[in-house]
């Protein structure tokens, strides 16, 4: 299948045999980086999936893109744009409407795959829109309960399932922050499996093997 368009710019590759109704998994991409990054090991991935890796909406200078900005202060450190936050997490969401149309993804085989940045959104995507997504595939990132959606613990999160990595040493996010993804899960019965890696802000083979194995069997 050829790539079409979609609300946000994004790289394609399409699964090799029929690509009626199959699943999708959809790459969020980290703070400063764009649709190239995860895209990078596209070919990993199962090949009987519509891989789209999404492009952030706001350039950066001099390259890169953010799904939010972060701006630093001296006083207490970072800080988020809230409202840019819930914006993307919104047009995320719109994103896979569009996927489920243009591409006939199966709209109940949805995975959304980030790294620290985009794992933030596809936390607040999956936990406001739950109907939309069956797994997120988080790597390097926490969830930020400041970009959820109102009363989101209501929604019924039965078919959601979540993989979550974080590097023990990592500088960027601290793997405190982390910790506290599956309690938080947990909580509201959504499956979790979480793992740390010795590494910093990154992914380890190690890592990404796990996270392969875990697709293979949700």
């Amino acid at each position: 299948m050829t790539k079409k368009e979609l609300p946000l710019q994004h790289n394609y590759r399409g699964p090799k045999e029929s690509s009626d109704m199959a699943p999708a998994v959809i790459l969020l991409h980290g703070f400063g980086s764009d649709e190239n990054d995860l895209f990078s090991f596209a070919s990993e991935l199962p090949d009987t999936h519509h891989i789209i890796s999404l492009k952030a909406p706001i350039p950066m200078q001099p390259y890169g893109n953010a799904w939010y900005n972060i701006y630093f202060d001296n006083s207490d450190g970072k800080f988020s744009d809230t409202e840019q936050a819930i914006a993307s997490r919104d047009l995320i969401s719109n994103c896979i409407d569009a996927v489920v149309e243009v591409y006939n993804a199966n709209p109940n085989e949805i995975t959304l795959l980030g790294f620290s940045q985009g794992t933030i959104l596809s936390f607040a995507v999956a936990l406001s829109y739950p109907e939309k997504v069956k797994n997120v595939i988080g790597l390097s990132g926490y969830i930020n309960e400041d970009i959820l959606k109102e009363d989101y613990s209501e929604n019924d999160f039965s078919s959601l399932s979540v993989y979550t990595s974080h590097g023990s040493v990592d500088q960027v996010i601290p793997v405190e922050w982390a910790r506290k993804t599956q309690p938080f899960l947990k909580a509201l019965q959504i499956p979790c499996e979480y793992s740390e890696f010795p590494v910093g802000h990154g992914v380890a083979p190690q890592n990404f093997y796990e996270l392969k194995e875990w697709l293979l069997k949700h």
